[in-house]
């Protein structure tokens, strides 16, 4: 049997790169993350539109730390349903993902004033870690002592990855901002690959280190420019490659393969901006159908405000739309029962019956988002 793959001190950033080989991909994934923020420029108020597929990519990007959790029981849960198959770890897990969305967003805003910075990774990860599992691995702090990756309650020495020593984590975390925020490489897409896989080999906290290395992604495609807003979902890839992924992550330290890295990486780039144009492009293609429906139906001048309400919270509670769609309470509650009862755009999961507020689904929607039909 091998022993664990170990950090690979004093070779980051890589010496050099087989651009050669780059060079296509380069290519490939430039013109595809162009495309595809072509397309989200285009859409009118892109984070309403795609915030299912915000909470989507918060769901993959757990999944892949062994949540198992869907995206339609963590909205039940957050509109105060009780999905029949609940269990305390599910709602754990829902709150992880909850949590996941919290810190996206206050790093978007600090990102508006600030550069990307160990500091913004540090209060990300105090906000990740509130009330859920790790709560008690010093949210927010690096860790003191010597981690590992491998299987559940493994020795070190049975480990798959053993990241960098506690006494040289200051240095190596250093070391990854300045890179991270460095001019210096010719390709902010490479650099991107590489900032990524330093930060989970450099393993800092003591837990949500891949879910953190995974916001990165999208903080750092707008933070550099390359996307106008950070609705970029990459979780996607990495979890229909999670052996792939996490075998190449061993091989830089192992073998110094952070060619092959930085090709496999800016391979899922490209895969995964075709598959979030789709997902876009159906989203914005529903909107636009669901909102000449709603006009029609209604002829009420509040149906674009109930319209992009079901678009920012597909599913949710009665008295919820009534009080937060910004719609007049009778009209609101008229606007309801003409989406549910005679458009058949909703779903119902509960029905409202005395005190107990009826629950509602959007579908056709969350189809689209979870990549299957689920409704």
């Amino acid at each position: 049997m091998t022993g664990p793959v170990y950090y690979h001190l004093g070779k980051f950033p890589p010496a050099e790169l087989n651009w050669k080989k780059l060079i296509p991909v380069i290519g490939k994934a430039n013109a595809s993350l162009a495309r595809y923020d072509g397309l989200l420029s285009a859409i009118p108020n892109a984070s309403v539109l795609l915030s299912p597929l915000t909470t989507q990519e918060a769901v993959l990007s757990s999944k892949i730390e062994g949540t198992h959790v869907t995206m339609g029981e963590v909205l039940e849960l957050e509109a105060g349903g009780e999905p029949g198959d609940i269990t305390q770890p599910k709602r754990d897990d829902a709150e992880e993902i909850i949590n996941y969305r919290i810190a996206l967003r206050a790093c978007v805003d600090e990102l508006r004033e600030r550069p990307l910075s160990q500091h913004m990774l540090r209060q990300a990860h105090y906000l990740l870690m509130q009330g859920v599992r790790g709560r008690d691995k010093t949210p927010g702090s690096y860790r003191s002592d010597q981690n590992w990756i491998g299987p559940k309650r493994c020795k070190i020495e049975e480990a798959g990855f053993v990241p960098i020593a506690p006494e040289h984590l200051d240095a190596g975390m250093g070391a990854w901002e300045a890179y991270m925020n460095s001019e210096g490489e010719l390709d902010p897409l490479v650099q991107l690959a590489i900032v990524h896989l330093e930060f989970e080999a450099l393993h800092p906290f003591k837990d949500g280190n891949g879910r953190l290395g995974r916001m990165l992604v999208p903080l750092y495609l707008y933070k550099k420019g390359v996307l106008s807003s950070t609705d970029f979902y990459m979780s996607g890839y990495l979890e229909d490659h999670r052996e792939e992924y996490q075998e190449r992550l061993r091989a830089v330290s192992r073998d110094d393969a952070w060619t092959e890295w930085c090709e496999f990486f800016l391979q899922g780039i490209v895969e995964q901006s075709a598959e979030n144009e789709r997902k876009a492009r159906a989203i914005l293609a529903l909107y636009e159908q669901v909102k000449n429906q709603v006009v029609e139906e209604t002829h009420s001048q509040h149906a674009i405000r109930a319209v992009d309400f079901l678009f920012q919270q597909p599913i949710f509670s009665a008295p919820v739309f009534t009080e937060h769609s910004e719609i007049p309470k009778p009209t609101a509650a008229r606007i309801l029962t003409l989406l549910r009862d005679d458009m058949g755009l909703l779903h119902t999961i509960r029905e409202g019956k005395g005190r107990r507020a009826g629950i509602y689904a959007f579908g056709d929607l969350l189809n689209i988002a979870e990549g299957r039909k689920i409704i």
